[in-house]
């Protein structure tokens, strides 16, 4: 018996043992033991797809795994330390100090991300980017029109508020951001006024972030209106009187500047600062003053005008398409300089006609090439190739330095133009390949950063063109085909029942009559329809979102909104 004790008792020792090796295996060191600051630097060491996993482990690993100098370092190195590679003249810095770097100065022109004191949600802005690279986004439709408006309807997007003209509604500002409404609206001054053709806003000069706008109209004559998002009104500023030089087929404004351009080449200047007292009893600034009025002789659409306001000098530069003897078509630039007294400096022009542009191989006089045989629909490759790069463009969009242009053979070019002091020049176009269909309208912003759609709606591109493509890393980039994503929507909840598809319309019916047929539609129908659809085919786009303005086989007009959030 006490041999059996005493075994028992042995036996229990061992157990004893063996429940304190597996107690204190329970109990080894674990992350969950350490610190938040010794979490947040072994964090910092995991890549973004790493963290978002951590998230979901606890409350307390989502809370640390969010923390946002953890997203920001990744941001930086992602988003940011990319495009210093891509830009001249930005010495690159090693990853070590990029990682953490904090001035301004190192973030390129996304410094105002570090200004806001610490409301800027690095985590949300880190997926924004990532999206727009991946083309991943959620749509929604808002009904503008059942019918469409004759003239159509002009629009403009910014700082995430979607204005919108038209004779019939007046003008209307829908908000692009969250819940999509109308935000304002403003009748027109009567029902015989003339339609507007054209509008631009600017709320660069404004710590109220109110929004200046003008509207040219058919008639000749501008107005401008003054748009709050706080209080959510429209206020008119001013008209001006029709004038006899036709109608206003581009404006600009960059406050207190206003820029009109008219159908028969006429550019005019107006500063809204009087000479005498330099805002309105009312708030407002004073009605418009003519500065200077020039007449051109070589601008044909499409055309765009952009207005750049610096601390000595305005400069107003026109782009336009431009016609060349013998060989198809171009695009120019013309700069016009004025002192911050708006006194006229200078005006100066440049093209893009090069050795690029050669002469066509036309076999007889353009005129009469439709009694050539190329007429009956066997055209060598030579002359297609030809026919191609010289066509005239479908839309054009400028913002300084870039020009983008697009063309009727599914691609389209970009131009980067070169101001100094001593010179005005353009750089040879460098051509663009993704379309799969004819482009619609494209629209590229101060970043270099645009996107392009298709006259179905069916193809939206993004393209990354920041610093154009001077440089061999540049050239390599284009030759890899990594300039561009194809936005891939997720049709999700956005949708309203009784809306289509959005961003994939419905073929028209002209359009689809001419595909049934299984032939080759005549050039002339079609350019007619991409000049239709051109006019319908607006596209803009902002930090969240692109917007389109489609029009459905019946007229029924509608914004597509492709939010990236």
């Amino acid at each position: 018996m006490v041999k059996r004790q005493a075994a028992a008792a042995g036996l229990d020792d061992d157990l004893t043992q063996a429940k304190r090796v597996r107690s204190n295996a329970d109990h080894s060191p674990s992350l969950s033991t350490l610190s938040d600051e010794l979490t947040l630097r072994i964090l910092a060491y995991l890549p973004v797809l790493d963290l978002t996993l951590c998230q979901r482990l606890s409350h307390k690993f989502s809370s640390l795994a969010g923390d946002g100098q953890l997203w920001k370092a990744h941001y930086y190195d992602r988003f940011v330390r990319p495009r210093a590679s891509r830009l001249p003249g930005i010495r690159d810095v090693s990853s070590r100090d990029a990682r953490f770097a904090s001035k301004a100065s190192k973030w390129l022109d996304e410094g105002h991300l570090l200004e806001s004191r610490g409301k800027t949600n690095w985590k949300r802005q880190y997926k924004l980017r990532h999206n727009w690279t991946k083309g991943s986004c959620a749509v929604q439709e808002i009904k503008v029109a059942e019918k469409a408006p004759i003239p159509p309807v002009v629009v403009q997007m910014c700082d995430g508020v979607i204005y919108m003209a038209s004779k019939d509604e007046g003008l209307r500002a829908w908000s692009a951001k969250g819940k999509r409404r109308l935000l304002a609206h403003l009748s027109l001054e009567s029902s015989s006024l003339s339609p507007p053709t054209c509008l631009a806003v600017d709320v660069s000069d404004d710590d109220m972030k109110v929004a200046k706008v003008v509207l040219g109209f058919e008639d000749g004559s501008f107005a401008l209106y003054d748009m709050d998002p706080k209080v959510e009104t429209i206020m008119r500023r001013h008209s001006s009187e029709p004038s006899s030089s036709g109608l206003i087929a581009s404006v600009a404004i960059a406050c207190p500047y206003v820029v009109t351009m008219t159908a028969t080449q006429l550019l005019s200047v107006y500063t809204c600062i009087s000479p005498a007292i330099e805002t309105a009893p009312d708030g407002g600034f004073s009605p418009p003053r003519l500065l200077h009025a020039l007449k051109a002789h070589n601008v044909w659409p499409p055309l765009s005008t952009c207005l750049r306001v610096t601390a000595d000098t305005v400069l107003v530069s026109i782009a336009y398409a431009l016609p060349t003897y013998l060989s198809g078509w171009t695009v120019g630039v013309q700069e016009i300089q004025l002192s911050n007294l708006g006194d006229l400096q200078r005006s100066r022009t440049a093209s893009a006609i090069d050795e690029h542009y050669r002469r066509l191989a036309f076999s007889s006089i353009p005129m009469t090439s439709h009694l050539s045989p190329h007429s009956s629909g066997t055209t060598t490759p030579s002359f297609q190739e030809s026919r191609q790069i010289h066509s005239k463009p479908t839309s054009l969009s400028h913002t300084h330095p870039y020009l983008l242009v697009s063309h009727p053979d599914n691609t389209l070019t970009l131009y980067m133009i070169f101001s100094t002091k001593d010179s005005l020049s353009i750089s040879n176009g460098t051509r663009l390949w993704g379309h799969t269909s004819s482009v619609s309208g494209a629209h590229v912003g101060n970043r270099g950063k645009a996107v392009s759609i298709s006259r179905q709606g069916d193809e939206l591109r993004v393209w990354e063109l920041e610093g154009g493509f001077m440089s061999s890393a540049a050239r390599k980039r284009l030759a890899g085909g990594s300039v561009s994503v194809r936005v891939q929507p997720s049709m999700k909840s956005l949708i309203p029942e009784d809306t289509s598809r959005a961003g994939l319309d419905l073929v028209s019916q002209r359009t689809a009559k001419a595909s049934s047929r299984g032939s080759s539609v005549d050039e002339g129908d079609e350019h007619d329809r991409s000049e239709l659809t051109l006019i319908r085919g607006w596209i803009g786009f902002d930090e969240e979102n692109v917007v389109v303005l489609k029009e459905e086989s019946q007229g029924r007009q509608a914004l597509v909104v492709y939010d990236f959030t």
